[in-house]
């Protein structure tokens, strides 16, 4: 049993899961997304959901920050990134310089912390710990979502601008993907299938979500740079998504969280099947079109209607009981963040500067 102190953030979740699982979502596919000369990102949520729970804050300088109850407020990479994509979508739309203008903050950000590493990988780094499932992540750690996530951000904003210490940020950080998870890297290999790990550490096949965003982020890159080295790791990725599959299938009826945890509640799953309808797109992968069209909730029956939720509410508090969720530790809400130590420089800096190198 959680705590009195954990009490109401479980309530809170229990709450959410048992009475605002919904089956549909404020995610659509943009179809103008893929081509080079493309500003506009592969989905777009365009209604907000109700705020049961809000997560997203904005830090003074209106950088995007993330709140978890073990994490408290944190700068997530991956958020950051998602945050741009969100606005430069939104004045695509709208001609709203306003949202312009965040999308260009929050690409700052992801310059500013840019870490270039001994080993010539420039990387997103999180500066926190975190447990997930059966991993301990220690601080710093890299994750295949952020790293693709922040790729596709900066392709945008080199498109937009043109500058080209973009371009040098990008040319490196394709090199994380071609480096195993125990050597600093993002890959997991299991046999001659590959994958690009959210959560490095995590057993094969991982989550689904956060492979399919990396692979985008490739994709974008190659589109922009025409690179064999980066087209030959995208490659790499969409085999090891065949081989993964159907581990991430649920009676061909939904999509499992990670390693077969618990049914992705219904946000989750909506992005795993619209991000692999684009990819099926772009490749022209009739295989991960048939999962796409599987995993539509439009075709779901009452009786499977009832199924998913029921099955969704036992796998992911059987999950929680596994791994003893609620023992772990609440942080409270805090409004600074330590900054991380090494950085490169951003374009205001001298290009003679020498940014500080961390070793691995």
């Amino acid at each position: 049993m959680p705590s009195p102190g954990r009490l109401k953030p479980a309530i809170s979740t229990l709450y959410e899961e048992v009475f605002q699982f919904r089956f549909n979502y404020p995610l659509a596919i943009v179809p103008e997304a893929g081509p080079k000369d493309s500003l506009h990102y592969y989905v777009f949520k365009y209604r907000k959901t109700p705020p049961y729970r809000q997560v997203l804050r904005l830090d003074p300088d209106g950088i995007a920050q993330v709140w978890g109850r073990t994490t408290g407020v944190v700068y997530r990479p991956g958020f950051v990134a998602t945050y741009a994509l969100h606005n430069l979508e939104q004045h695509l739309r709208t001609g709203d310089p306003h949202c312009l203008g965040l999308f260009l903050k929050q690409v700052k950000w992801l310059e500013a912390h840019a870490v270039l590493r001994r080993d010539g990988a420039v990387v997103w780094e999180h500066d926190f710990d975190i447990q997930e499932g059966p991993v301990r992540l220690r601080a710093p750690w890299v994750s295949a979502n952020s790293q693709g996530l922040a790729i596709s951000a900066l392709v945008r904003a080199w498109r937009l601008t043109g500058q080209p210490h973009l371009m040098d940020l990008l040319e490196r950080s394709i090199r994380v993907f071609q480096l195993d998870y125990d050597c600093g890297g993002v890959r997991v290999r299991t046999g001659s299938h590959t994958l690009y790990a959210e959560i490095p550490g995590l057993a094969s096949p991982g989550i689904l979500d956060g492979f399919l965003r990396s692979l985008l982020g490739l994709y974008d890159l190659y589109e922009e740079t025409d690179n064999d080295v980066v087209w030959s790791l995208f490659q790499d990725g969409i085999e090891g998504l065949h081989h993964f599959l159907p581990q991430w299938d649920y009676r061909r009826k939904w999509s499992m969280y990670s390693n077969r945890y618990y049914l992705c509640p219904s946000g989750y799953h909506c992005l795993n099947r619209l991000l692999l309808m684009v990819l099926a797109r772009l490749t022209g992968d009739s295989r991960l079109a048939e999962f796409a069209a599987a995993w539509d909730q439009r075709r779901l029956s009452l009786l499977d209607r009832i199924e998913v939720y029921l099955a969704f509410l036992w796998t992911k508090n059987a999950c929680r009981i596994k791994h003893n969720v609620w023992k772990q530790a609440k942080k409270e809400e805090r409004h600074e963040q330590e900054p991380s130590s090494i950085k490169l420089p951003s374009q205001s800096v001298a290009p003679s500067h020498t940014p500080t190198i961390r070793e691995i």
